[in-house]
């Protein structure tokens, strides 16, 4: 149970989840060809939040089952993207059979697991050769501006490596990386909603998120850009490995030897064709060498 006074940063996106969604940068299609695939196939998405990355999945062809923990976030996606099939649902207990899907992917989520369990469910739900597919963006704070503006509104997700935890957990291949860079657009309305989209911030009280807001839109307006805006950059970071035949460990039905008649344990989903579909469950540098002394682009 999540304690009021001491919110949880990995649920604190149901709250802000329009902010979310206008504030957050999507996925350069070429990371997302390199990580799944361009030919069609059977996608699981864990963490899916709004549908930023399920909107360039779906572009390219690919069935795509989405999970989140927030029905707000949910909502959403839902709303925009009408035809893929979403449920509430957490990486540690993944609502769908066993052996369903060729990618299992992950976008800006990861670091949030318990990497031990839901690396096991990963492993559950692919089929034989099935890939996972990690990637993460994060803003180019080698760029000076851009540094300033991470200041303000704090430390973000770059540095997480997902490499060591995979390697660690032996059940999936060597992890091949690249990096893509790409730039989202920010005017005087998205920037506000970049800031209050942050887990940090959501958490605050409501005082203390609206003085933070106030200092970005003052960093803003003190470049003078007006509703031009600015061309944020980001490095979109993308890891990819194949699961390991041994770590596809199925349901099955523990059998009890007792004077009564044994039941079976009950698996959360039983193999079937298709995903199951769940009705929806609430759950809760600094200054470096390397500057580049670009600004807008």
């Amino acid at each position: 149970m999540t304690d009021p006074a001491n919110p949880d940063p990995a649920r604190s996106f149901g709250g802000v989840a329009d902010s979310y969604d206008r504030g957050r940068p999507s996925y350069p299609v070429d990371a997302v060809k390199w990580l799944v695939g361009e030919e069609p196939c059977a996608v699981l998405e864990l963490g899916a939040g709004t549908g930023k990355l399920t909107e360039v999945l779906v572009g390219l062809g690919h069935d795509v089952f989405a999970t989140d923990p927030d029905d707000a976030m949910l909502d959403i996606l839902s709303g925009k993207l009408p035809d893929v099939r979403a449920t509430s649902g957490i990486a540690e207990q993944i609502p769908t059979g066993d052996s369903l899907y060729d990618v299992v992917v992950v976008g800006q989520a990861f670091h949030w697991f318990d990497h031990a369990k839901a690396l096991a469910e990963i492993g559950r739900v692919l089929r034989t050769d099935g890939r996972l597919a990690v990637v993460q963006n994060e803003r180019d704070e080698r760029i000076p501006w851009v540094r300033k503006l991470g200041k303000l509104i704090g430390k973000q997700d770059g540095g997480f490596d997902p490499t060591s935890i995979l390697d660690d957990s032996g059940s999936f291949s060597a992890v091949e990386a690249q990096t893509f860079r790409h730039w989202q657009v920010v005017d005087r309305h998205s920037i506000q909603d970049l800031v209050q989209s942050r887990s940090n911030i959501a958490t605050l009280e409501p005082e203390a998120q609206e003085q933070k807001r106030r200092e970005v839109l003052a960093f803003y307006d003190d470049y003078g850009r007006g509703m031009d805006g600015m061309q944020l950059p980001y490095n979109c970071r993308a890891w990819r490995t194949q699961v390991l035949p041994h770590a596809q460990i199925k349901h099955t039905v523990e059998v009890v030897e007792t004077d009564e008649e044994p039941e079976p344990k009950v698996p959360l989903a039983k193999r079937t064709d298709t995903a199951v579909r769940l009705p929806r469950v609430i759950t809760d540098p600094e200054n470096g060498d390397d500057d580049l002394l670009i600004d807008f682009r």
